[in-house]
């Protein structure tokens, strides 16, 4: 079951990364990459679980986050066209 469960998980990174590579906008393939990323933290932790392992789950973790702050990054680079620009949120 946990078999079916990889490849059905590989298949559909395996689409992300075609979404990515064909995405008609910056948007959908940063979304694609997103997608990508959230499947490799569920891969990692099936993999963890099936090896037994809970120790690889804080690297599942942390490349959650790196994920997450990639695609922010990526996001504010293609909406301002520079990463050292700050950007106010508001008056307070």
């Amino acid at each position: 079951m946990f078999a079916v469960t990889a490849v059905a998980v590989l298949v559909v990174m395996f689409l992300a990364l075609l979404r990515a590579l064909l995405g008609p906008t910056v948007y959908d393939r940063v979304l694609a990459l997103n997608m990508f990323g959230t499947n490799t933290v569920l891969l990692i932790a099936l993999v963890a679980f099936l090896t037994d392992r809970k120790d690889i789950l804080d690297l599942s973790l942390l490349y959650a986050l790196i994920n997450f702050v990639g695609v922010l990054a990526i996001l504010k680079f293609f909406e301002y066209g520079d990463l050292s620009r700050r950007v106010d949120l508001g008056e307070e």
